[in-house]
């Protein structure tokens, strides 16, 4: 179909989507990486190596979780920004910031983990807190370097502040094409073939070496599973979907039309409600990471399935009572 004007495009689907999986995400995802970040915080004299990723990994979550309040308003008044463009291009920079510093320091994570089980003699006494620290402060770095052009893109159409684009305007949407693709490439797809690389590797010598700590089999074959969980869901819809409405938007505007077009779009707004699910699902890295953390959730657990069992009683002598059967009841256990 080649038209001198192309189809409408369903806009509105944005405003209805976006704000439910927002608050979702907001509530969940504060939640669970502040828990997760004070349960690191309270061990930092026990803190590993590999822990100070996953401190790095909170923190892009939390960092991004704060701008959901303000993408809500814009969604709830029908894609209207009232914060100013700055704030706009700020919130835009945060949400890169926690996309690519998340998929950054999961593949730190991968590497650690292969390095440490593939290769245990080479870093004896090689990998230290300080490196994993040095580390951190260079994946920061680079992040910033390639989530910083995105900054010099127009945010708004003219002299229209009302819009606050994830990407760019469409007059430089050609140029946009051309950053998003050589973006995606090297801050998703080499991180994420070093990812598979590493635990495909892990894998094999985990299941040749019959010697290996059956323990440590099942934590890599859970952490396996989590990281493909986070890049099938979140990112890997999340970046096709993004370069292919780009590419749609700059057909449009050559006025080659297709059919396709307003599908690709609520495609693209659905993937951008999955990808900031990231940011939900961390945690779990968190839950499979540290020992300590799911030990108390089981113990949270138990006290509230006893709570349920045994409602409190109003004498104080029986709930006396009901306190002793419950230290015992979690001694034996």
């Amino acid at each position: 179909m080649n038209n001198s004007s192309c189809p409408p495009i369903n806009f509105d689907f944005t405003s209805r989507f976006l704000p439910p999986v927002y608050i979702l995400v907001f509530i969940i995802g504060l939640v669970a990486n502040g828990w997760g970040l004070k349960s690191l915080l309270q061990n930092w004299k026990k803190l590993k190596i590999i822990n100070v990723f996953v401190l790095n990994l909170g923190l892009t979550d939390i960092l991004y979780l704060l701008t959901l309040p303000f993408l809500m308003v814009y969604h709830f008044k029908g894609s209207k920004w009232i914060f100013g463009v700055t704030f706009c291009k700020i919130t835009r920079f945060c949400f890169n910031l926690n996309l690519y510093g998340s998929i950054g320091f999961l593949t730190c994570i991968s590497v650690y983990r292969y390095l440490a089980i593939v290769h245990p003699v080479r870093m004896m006494g090689r990998s230290t807190l300080t490196h994993s620290v040095g580390i951190s402060v260079m994946v920061w770095l680079l992040v910033s370097v390639q989530c910083l052009p995105d900054m010099f893109y127009n945010k708004t159409f003219g002299n229209n502040t009302e819009k606050c684009y994830d990407t760019t305007s469409s007059i430089y949407v050609e140029d946009y094409l051309k950053y998003s693709l050589g973006w995606t490439l090297t801050g998703f797809c080499i991180p994420f073939l070093i990812t598979l690389g590493c635990y495909g590797h892990v894998i094999v010598v985990l299941c040749r070496t019959n010697a290996t700590d059956k323990v440590l089999k099942r934590r890599s074959l859970k952490l396996l599973l989590i990281l493909i969980l986070l890049f099938s869901v979140c990112y890997i819809p999340y970046y096709v979907l993004r370069n292919l409405s780009l590419w749609s938007r700059v057909l449009s505007k050559e006025k080659m039309c297709r059919e396709w077009f307003n599908g690709v779009y609520i495609a693209k707004q659905i993937s951008r409600g999955l990808v900031c699910l990231n940011s939900a699902l961390n945690p779990l890295v968190y839950l499979h990471g540290s020992e300590d953390i799911p030990a108390r959730l089981r113990r949270l657990l138990q006290r509230a399935r006893w709570m349920f069992s045994h409602p409190p009683q109003t004498n104080s002598s029986s709930v006396a009572m009901a306190q002793i059967t419950y230290e015992g009841v979690t001694q034996e256990k």
